[in-house]
Order: C-alpha cells, then sequence, then structure tokens
C-alpha cells in the first residue's frame, strides 16, 4: 500500500494495574488500520506524553508506517541529543505500534515478521519475596504448585535484606509508619533505611535455607539491585557459587559495569544485566568481552523492538541469552512485545513476568496467557493486543 500515511498519533495514560502507563496509538488512512505500542516510563509519564505529543507527533504525520528503519533511525536523531529514558520511551512506542502496523498489514504475529517461532511457549520467571527465609520458601511452594520452575527470591524489603530491623520496616510500610532500625543514624528524614552490610549477609543464608528446604530441582534467581558496592558484590558473587544461582541480576551500576571484569575473573555465578541501560555503548562491551550471561534490557527504554531485535541477534553472536525487563510497570502491550522477541530470538533465556489484574485484560484484551509458568501468545496479526479506551479513561493517572 504505497499510499499509505500516518494521520495521526496519540498517547493513552492509564493506571487499571494501580500503576502509571502510556501507550501510543498510531492511525493510518487506511481505515481501521491502527497499532499500538507500549511508551511506560511511569516515573516520568508525563514528560514521555509530552515528547510524544509535541515532537514525535508533528514528526510522523504524513510518513508511511511500513518505513519502520528508516522512521526509527531518523526519530533516533531527531532531537540532535539521545539516548535518554524519556525520548527513548517515547520513540519505542511510536517503533512498537509501527511493527503492529506491519504485522496487521501482512496478516501475521509480529514474531513471523521477526523471522518466526522457535518456541512453543514462552518460560516464566515469577516473584517471590518474604520477611524471612521461612515466609519466602512458602511463597515459592505456592509458586511450584502454580507450575513455575525459575522464581526470582528477595527477602525483607525491596530488594533488601530479611533482618529483624528490615522485616520490621517492610511490615510496617504498609500502616504508612516510618520506622527507624537500629543501625540508621539519628534521623526523622521519611522513607525506608537499607543497611548494604545487612543486606549482603542475609543474602547466602537466604539461599542457604531454600537450598536445603528444596534441594536444587528449582532455579532461582536473585537481583541485587546495583545498591551494593562493587566489591561487596563481586564477593557476594563468589559466595552465592555453591547455591547454583540461574543467574545474580544487576550486582552492578551502570556507572560500574567496568568492575564486572574482576566479577568474571573471580566467580562462575551467572551474570544478567541491562535493566537500566539505555544505549548501545553500555551493553556492547558486556558482550564482545562476554561479561555477562544475559542481556535484560527494559525494550521500551532502548526504543523499542527494533534496536532490541538487533541487541538479541549480536547477543547470539557472542553466547549471551536474553531476559527481557518484565516489571509490573510496563504495559500489556510491552508484555506482549516482550514475548514476540522471545519468540522468535533462538538465544531465548527466560522471561520475567508480573501477574495481571482483571482489570488490566479487561482494558487490554488480547493479552497472554499463562499456564504452569508458560505464557502464550495469541495467533493475531499484529502484536495481538488492543486497548479499550472508553475503559482505560475509567483509571486515571
Amino acid at each position: 500500500m504505497s499510499n499509505l500515511k500516518i494521520t495521526n498519533v496519540k498517547t493513552i495514560l492509564t493506571a487499571p494495574g494501580g500503576i502509571d502507563l502510556a501507550v501510543v496509538k498510531i492511525e493510518t488512512n487506511e481505515p481501521g488500520l491502527y497499532g499500538l505500542g507500549c511508551a511506560t516510563f511511569t516515573q516520568r509519564i508525563f514528560a514521555v506524553k509530552s515528547a510524544i505529543d509535541e515532537y514525535m507527533a508533528p514528526f510522523l504525520v504524513g510518513k508511511d508506517p511500513t518505513r519502520i528503519e528508516d522512521i526509527w533511525q531518523s526519530g533516533v536523531v531527531s532531537g540532535y541529543w539521545r539516548n535518554g529514558p524519556i525520548m527513548n520511551n517515547a520513540l519505542s512506542g511510536v517503533d512498537m505500534a509501527l511493527w503492529d502496523i506491519k504485522g496487521k498489514l501482512a496478516g501475521m504475529p509480529v514474531y513471523d515478521l521477526l523471522g518466526g517461532k522457535c518456541r512453543d511457549g514462552i518460560p516464566l520467571y515469577c516473584h517471590t519475596d518474604g520477611g524471612d527465609e521461612v515466609e519466602v520458601e512458602d511463597n515459592i511452594r505456592a509458586r511450584m504448585e502454580e507450575g513455575y520452575q525459575y522464581v526470582r527470591c528477595q527477602m525483607g524489603m525491596y530488594g533488601g535484606a530479611g533482618t529483624d530491623d528490615l522485616k520490621l520496616i517492610a511490615t510496617q510500610l504498609a500502616r504508612a509508619k516510618n520506622i527507624q532500625p537500629k543501625r540508621s543514624p539519628r534521623s526523622k528524614t521519611p522513607g525506608i533505611y537499607f543497611d548494604p552490610d545487612a543486606y549482603a549477609k542475609s543474602v547466602p543464608r537466604l539461599f542457604d535455607h531454600l537450598r536445603n528446604k528444596l534441594g536444587f530441582g528449582i532455579e532461582f534467581i536473585h537481583d541485587v539491585h546495583e545498591r551494593v558496592t562493587p566489591v561487596t558484590a563481586i564477593n557476594l558473587a563468589k559466595t552465592l557459587e555453591q547455591y547454583q544461582l540461574f543467574y545474580l541480576e544487576d550486582p552492578v551500576a551502570p556507572e560500574n559495569i567496568d568492575w564486572l571484569k574482576m566479577l568474571r575473573q573471580q566467580s562462575s555465578t551467572p551474570i544478567s544485566m541491562g535493566e537500566l541501560f539505555v544505549n548501545v555503548n553500555e551493553w556492547k562491551p558486556l558482550i564482545d568481552n562476554r561479561l555477562i550471561d544475559y542481556i535484560r534490557c527494559h525494550v521500551s527504554t532502548i526504543g523499542g523492538i527494533t534496536p532490541a531485535r538487533k541487541l538479541a541477534v549480536y547477543s547470539e553472536l557472542n553466547g549471551v541469552r536474553t531476559a527481557w525487563h518484565g516489571p509490573g510497570d510496563i504495559s500489556p502491550v510491552g508484555v506482549c512485545a516482550n514475548m514476540h522477541l522471545d519468540l522468535s530470538s533462538p538465544n531465548f533465556g527466560i522471561q520475567e513476568y508480573t501477574p495481571m489484574n482483571d482489570a488490566l485484560r479487561d482494558v487490554f484484551p488480547g493479552c497472554p496467557e499463562i499456564d504452569h509458568g508458560y505464557a502464550y501468545l495469541n495467533d493475531k496479526p499484529g502484536l495481538g493486543i488492543d486497548i479499550d479506551e472508553a475503559k482505560a479513561a475509567k483509571y486515571p493517572c
């Protein structure tokens, strides 16, 4: 359709799961033909909306939506400075929507446009946590009953330790009380006190308990959230070797990735990185030098499907597997984009998944089916997911 043109670009904000989401809808001059893309940067949701509505939309209207690569390349440099999370998410929403349109035009799911299925189902890992080792164990057993074979295990507050003080904080936080643990300085500053030393000591204790109780037939993941010093991260990776983690996630911050060479030399614990990455210069040296085992970028924050498919291929050439970031602060459209990449990538490793509530599934018809720890996409053309704008409007950001 050589005369196909983009006629309108709009940003839909909605929060049916209690988290602010941004979805781009690109309409064309072909009646009923439109595409959806995820542009969710929930911490700066209105900045992303402004970037799309004020800058990307005028740039796009009148263009041929089938020229995905051309639009991505020109879009990424259209503001001169690039590779920031706001503009990358704006570009991602556009990019995913264009792939959605392309698939609908071809009458094919996006995974077929990317080369076709390499697997029938997508193995998932779920999140488990608890205030102490026993509570984490109990929650893992519940997930195992649901069929999950991969679980991320955290103890205490989000990414934190399971000391009595931190357990108290985790319990009381829901009651909106400001708790000062014994090891914190005297202060009235509100919020959570994170003790990296207590955390680093608690993690081996957690996995010692879990392996003793649950054995080695279940795969464990742990997320450091780059909240310790590089030396502490290296020591932690060494200590955790005996517990045979599936991988240790984000042991250092993006600003400290040079430390991964020392970590690699001293520990055989598999490493995943990428949640906070925004450009190729962050991940390329890690892949080139085989310093990581899994790349887990947030697809919308690196600019969408177009750069992610290239990253997947580049990783394949270097023996690195994919594990795209899949938290609760990603729209179901973004979840589907992840999974189309998962299905079509031979070097797929694992997919993070956060369960969707009924409101999310109602607003976004076409969400993946989850069964016994696997995800299954429908075979509809494009991304296979839609949005009910009237229902979305009932959940304002």
